[in-house]
């Protein structure tokens, strides 16, 4: 057996007795309408989502931003984790995306405490923070990678002290490392992870993390000030 089909097989293992609230109706259409309408297939792992949920919930999260909405998968699993009056905005670039997302989060009976703002990112960072929007409690990102330091950034104007980040894809299947490799997804991450380094307002570690998805990996920084 490969790696790869051995760390798929892990997953599934821990998803089989982890991941038991199923048949959950609501998670598998989203994948399925998403394939069907051509979304890439890059959402993120069953065991990933059910991560993220815990990490809102251990943080108490009322208010959630999430910039890279896809299909709506994780924001699923984030909004599933805000109590009554908690509250998601996801940023999504596509509108093709945001459309599917749009019905993904209805189905699952979400669409009171989430709204999906199309746009470039960066730009809709820059609108929340004019607007003076109410700090969040947990930032997830997981867009464009060229772009990743723009959205700490932006994240850092929405948070104050005892919010969360996490950064989705850091590993870069293992590219990161490789002082060669200048590609824009490469660089954006590396700025990034140098931006968590050394801010003094941050304090984060990145993990690595193989299954489904291949080889990969996350950030989590705590802002502390």
């Amino acid at each position: 057996m490969n790696d790869a089909q051995l760390w798929h097989d892990v997953d599934d293992y821990f998803a089989g007795r982890l991941l038991t609230d199923a048949p959950d109706d609501a998670l598998a259409a989203a994948l399925s309408d998403s394939e069907a309408a051509g979304l890439p297939p890059i959402a993120v792992a069953p065991t990933h989502g059910k991560l993220l949920h815990l990490l809102a919930r251990v943080q108490g999260a009322r208010r959630i931003l999430e910039i890279g909405t896809l299909g709506g998968y994780s924001t699923i699993w984030l909004g599933r984790a805000l109590p009554d009056d908690g509250r998601l905005i996801t940023l999504e670039y596509d509108p093709h995306h945001a459309e599917v997302a749009t019905r993904n989060l209805a189905r699952a009976g979400l669409a009171d405490r989430v709204e999906v703002r199309v746009g470039a990112a960066r730009e809709s960072l820059d609108r929340l923070a004019e607007e003076g929007a109410e700090p969040f409690d947990l930032v997830f990102v997981d867009a464009d990678k060229a772009n990743n330091p723009h959205y700490v950034e932006g994240a850092l104007k929405l948070t104050t002290a005892g919010a969360l980040i996490i950064i989705d894809n850091v590993v870069r299947g293992g590219r990161v490392a490789d002082p060669d490799d200048d590609a824009p997804d490469v660089t954006g991450t590396r700025a990034a992870l140098d931006l968590i380094g050394g801010h003094p307002r941050l304090d984060g570690t990145a993990i690595q993390t193989v299954g489904v998805k291949g080889y990969d990996g996350f950030a989590l920084a705590r802002v502390v000030a």
